[in-house]
């Protein structure tokens, strides 16, 4: 089985959460991040994983342009679909539905969410001071669910 994890990653935390994936996952096994290039042959995979952060409810521009720009290709193929935020409980799933094509959403082995991560030291003063105001966090924080990332691997491994 040919796999490919295509993803966008701001400050690197669904980077690791790729590469965590990468290991789970049986067969060979791509990565390529959407913001180093989008030409991906699409044929050469059988199964395609989309996965990005949520930054103010959406997904990266690179994640939603792939996944439109092959939407036919993508369906006829074992998808599976992640995001990584800081957003909790019903707001999770909200996030998911509304940041991929419904028809994506509807063929998908495996949805699910990894976590998120609040890392001070990499943004800037207008992103600290939005994510003081509206999350109320003062440092960094990690929310790294290696539980979430292990049952979406074996999903996508049936």
């Amino acid at each position: 089985m040919n796999t490919i994890i295509v993803y966008g990653s701001k400050y690197g935390f669904t980077k690791k959460c790729v590469d965590r994936l990468a290991k789970e996952l049986h067969g060979k096994v791509d990565l390529q991040d959407l913001k180093n290039g989008t030409n991906i042959t699409i044929s050469e995979y059988d199964t395609i994983i989309i996965g990005g952060s949520i930054y103010a409810g959406r997904i990266q521009k690179e994640v939603t342009e792939f996944c439109t720009k092959n939407l036919e290709d993508l369906k006829d193929k074992n998808i599976g679909l992640f995001i990584c935020g800081m957003q909790e409980g019903d707001a999770v799933e909200t996030e998911l539905t509304q940041n991929y094509n419904a028809e994506l959403v509807k063929v998908a082995i495996a949805r699910d969410y990894f976590g998120g991560e609040f890392n001070f030291e990499k943004m800037n003063f207008i992103e600290k001071f939005i994510v003081k105001k509206i999350s109320k966090v003062t440092s960094s924080k990690t929310n790294l669910l290696t539980e979430n990332i292990q049952r979406f691997a074996q999903a996508m491994n049936s």
